[in-house]
């Protein structure tokens, strides 16, 4: 008989949702202090705090000197949309999705710009065979799959000599994962992802192929001004400079600026990829040693290490969405893990962020709770 006492040891931070994530280690409102609340994100000290935020995501990601860097509005699905309205169109393009958000970008493309797109689509745990695509194209990906925890595990794939664009959702991979800018000529992510900071702004990285695009191409359909990266044909280059598109939070680029100096402090992207690497490393031990439950990701080389899913293998559960509720359920009423159900549109199961922000510590005492969990429903059954 299974012994149903809980564990004894608990997560000192029970947060593992993957967005908005957790916040910076030892994080306080505190550390907002600097913020310049009340004054125009215009001014000269609104502006230097936008270029400061543009200039350390720069370092810490590696970003080559030539490429642009911009605030959007919107989080990651403005900077994404920005992209594909404002440069899709000039070549054949091919969608390619493994999970809800890359299924979401197909949508936009086929049904609302009305382009005649090669699509894609791998089943959840999977991804599109990147040998197989034609990269003559304009090619819009996510590199990790956060509702179904598998990512593209590297570019090696995506030629150097390409002559379409890569347009590439990367929102929880950025500092969690090395991604190889050469490969990559439009990249989006947003702040409330592996660095946990506060919602709605989106980044939009640019290469020098992709701003040659937005200069010589015109959509064939109107672009809101929410939208426009151009004026008379030429890139807005104040947007790269930190003169956003439209208000943002000076709240919430001070929280970004603290998260950026919190990633510089330990180690810049190799240690923050070394801390999401071993917290994902948890949970996959975990499995191993655990028959009844399972990495969504089929095969370990596209396994995430942010946005790990999880699925139960118990052939007692027959009825996985209520069982995988049950057990959310119970974890958060424990205080022990909030908001770790699997995305609506995913398969049931349990979805732990382990991107950068989140302590080892915090995932391996967690591990114990969602086998008391477990084992507790099954008991129910």
């Amino acid at each position: 008989m299974t012994d149903l006492t809980p564990p004894a040891a608990r997560p000192a931070n029970p947060r593992f949702s993957s967005g908005p994530c957790a916040k910076i280690p030892g994080f306080s409102l505190d550390m907002l202090g600097e913020a310049p609340l009340g004054r125009s994100h215009r001014a000269a000290i609104g502006k230097a705090k936008l270029k400061e935020a543009i200039d350390l995501t720069r370092e810490i990601l590696g970003v080559p000197a030539d490429y642009r860097i911009g605030i959007v509005p919107a989080s990651d699905t403005g900077a994404v949309e920005m992209a594909m309205w404002s440069m899709l169109g000039a070549r054949p393009v091919e969608m390619l999705a493994w999970e809800s958000f890359g299924e979401g970008w197909v949508t936009d493309v086929v049904k609302q710009l009305k382009l005649d797109a090669k699509v894609q689509v791998a089943p959840y745990g999977q991804i599109v065979d990147f040998t197989q695509v034609d990269f003559d194209r304009d090619v819009v990906f996510t590199w990790n799959g956060t509702t179904s925890g598998v990512r593209l595990p590297n570019g090696d794939a995506i030629p150097a000599t390409r002559a379409g664009l890569t347009i590439c959702d990367a929102t929880s991979a950025a500092f969690a994962m090395d991604l190889p800018w050469s490969k990559l000529d439009v990249t989006t992510f947003s702040w409330q992802k592996v660095l946990g900071g506060e919602g709605a702004h989106g980044m939009l990285i640019l290469s020098p192929r992709a701003v040659e695009r937005l200069e010589s191409h015109i959509p064939a359909w109107p672009l809101p001004k929410i939208f426009r990266l151009t004026a008379k044909g030429k890139l807005i280059e104040g947007i790269f400079q930190g003169e956003t598109i439209n208000t943002p939070s000076m709240l919430a680029v001070e929280d970004y600026l603290v998260a950026l100096k919190w990633a510089k402090s330990v180690g810049g992207l190799q240690g923050l990829i070394a801390r999401a690497s071993a917290n994902a490393k948890v949970v996959w031990d975990f499995c191993a040693t655990n028959p009844w439950i399972a990495n969504l990701a089929e095969t370990p080389q596209i396994a995430s290490t942010t946005s790990v899913c999880l699925k139960f293998a118990d052939p007692r559960v027959t009825d996985g969405e209520a069982f995988a509720k049950a057990v959310a359920k119970r974890l958060e009423k424990s205080g022990v893990a909030y908001d770790i159900g699997a995305y609506r549109d995913a398969p049931p199961g349990l979805r732990i962020w382990c991107g950068s922000t989140v302590e080892t510590a915090d995932v391996a005492a967690l591990m114990p709770w969602i086998a008391h969990a477990f084992h507790a429903e099954i008991a129910s059954l």
